[in-house]
C-alpha cells in the first residue's frame, strides 16, 4: 500500500472513530434525559439496551482509532478526532427535534480550533516510551483522588455535568496512558526486565477501571445536556494525556517557549467554545403542551344580599344558591259573590 492510500485510509478511519464516539454520546445523552430520578444506578444501566448500544459505539470508534493510528501518523489522526463533538452536534439535534442554534455553532468551532490547535503542538511520545509499573500506579492512585474530588462536592445544574465531564475525560486519557503501558509490560519493554504476571494483571484491572469510570462519569454528565459535557470531555482527554508525558515521559511542546504559548492560546480559545456551550439551550427534546382538565366547579354558598341584616338577627332563615327555591305563597281565596234575590 503506498503513502497516499495510507493517508486516505486513516482518514476515513478517524472519520468513522469520530461517527462512532459521536453516536455513544447521543445515545448517553438521550439515556440520561429520560431517565427516571434514583434510576441511574449501574444496575438499571445494565438493564437498558441504549446503553449497551452506547458501549457498541465507544468500541467501535476506539477500533477504528487504533486502526487509523496505524495507516496514519499521530498528527493526522489526533486531530480528525475533534470532529466528534461537530459531528455529535446535528445527531443530538435531530434525535431532540430542534435545530442546532447559531450559538452551539460557535461554540463548537471554538472549542475545535482550541483543541486541534493543543494537539498540534504536543510532541508525540516516542516509539516505546511508556510508564513504568511504579509510575503507573502513583499516575492511577492521584487519578482516582483528583475523580473523587471532583464528584465529592453536590451541586446542582450543569455544574455538576461539567465537573463530571472532566472526571470523565482525565480517566479515558489515564486509562489509554496505562493502555500504552500494559502494551509495552506485554512486548517486555519496560524498564527492568519482564514483569510478573500479577503486575500486567493489575495493569489490565486499572485500565478496565478507568475505562468503565470514563463511560459512568459521562453518562452523568450528559443529564445537563450533549454539547458542553462532550467538549469538556474531549479537551480534559489529551490535557491529562499532555500533562503526564511532560511531567513523566519528558515530553514537550513543540517550539519550545512558543509551543507553550501556542498551548496556553489554544487553551484559552477552547475554554471559549466550551462557555459559549455552556450557555446555549440544553439538548431536550421540545415539551408538549399539558392537556388541560377543567376542574368542576365549585359550590359555594351565596347568601342574597337583601336577607343579610335578617340573617344577622336570625330573623330569616339561610338561603343558599344551592337550596331549592321555595314555593310561592298561595293567594287567599276570593269572596263568594252574594245572591241577586236576597231580601234586604
Amino acid at each position: 500500500m503506498s503513502s497516499v492510500d495510507g493517508i486516505v485510509l486513516a482518514v476515513l478511519l478517524s472519520l468513522v472513530s469520530a461517527a462512532g464516539y459521536a453516536l455513544a454520546a447521543v445515545a448517553q445523552s438521550r439515556l440520561a434525559a429520560h431517565a427516571e430520578p434514583g434510576r441511574g444506578s449501574l444496575r438499571a444501566l445494565l438493564t437498558h439496551a441504549g446503553w449497551w448500544w452506547s458501549v457498541g459505539f465507544n468500541a467501535a470508534g476506539a477500533l477504528a482509532h487504533v486502526a487509523a493510528l496505524h495507516y496514519g501518523p499521530l498528527t493526522l489522526v489526533q486531530p480528525l478526532g475533534a470532529l466528534t463533538l461537530v459531528a455529535a452536534l446535528p445527531l443530538g439535534a435531530h434525535y431532540a427535534r430542534r435545530r442546532v442554534t447559531r450559538g452551539e455553532w460557535r461554540g463548537a468551532l471554538w472549542t475545535l480550533a482550541g483543541l486541534v490547535g493543543l494537539i498540534a503542538v504536543t510532541g508525540p511520545a516516542a516509539p516505546g516510551d511508556a510508564l513504568s509499573l511504579n509510575e503507573s500506579l502513583a499516575v492511577a492512585a492521584a487519578t482516582a483522588s483528583f475523580v473523587a474530588l471532583l464528584t465529592a462536592r453536590r451541586s446542582a445544574g450543569r455544574t455538576l455535568g461539567l465537573r463530571h465531564a472532566t472526571a470523565s475525560g482525565i480517566a479515558s486519557g489515564v486509562g489509554s496512558a496505562l493502555t500504552q503501558t500494559l502494551t509495552a509490560a506485554l512486548a517486555m519493554e519496560l524498564p527492568g526486565g519482564p514483569v510478573p504476571w500479577w503486575q500486567v494483571a493489575l495493569l489490565a484491572v486499572l485500565i478496565a477501571g478507568f475505562a468503565v469510570g470514563g463511560l459512568l462519569l459521562a453518562q452523568t454528565a450528559y443529564r445537563g445536556g450533549l454539547a458542553a459535557p462532550l467538549a469538556v470531555v474531549n479537551l480534559s482527554n489529551p490535557a491529562a494525556a499532555a500533562v503526564i508525558g511532560v511531567v513523566l515521559l519528558g515530553e514537550s511542546f513543540r517550539g519550545g517557549a512558543w509551543g507553550w504559548l501556542a498551548a496556553a492560546a489554544a487553551s484559552a480559545v477552547a475554554a471559549r467554545g466550551v462557555v459559549l456551550l455552556t450557555t446555549a439551550p440544553p439538548d431536550t427534546p421540545p415539551s408538549t403542551r399539558p392537556e388541560v382538565v377543567p376542574a368542576a366547579p365549585a359550590t359555594v354558598p351565596v347568601v342574597l344580599p337583601d336577607v343579610l341584616p335578617a340573617l344577622a338577627h336570625g330573623l330569616v332563615p339561610d338561603v343558599t344558591a344551592d337550596s331549592p327555591p321555595a314555593p310561592a305563597p298561595l293567594p287567599p281565596p276570593a269572596p263568594l259573590p252574594a245572591p241577586a234575590n236576597a231580601p234586604g
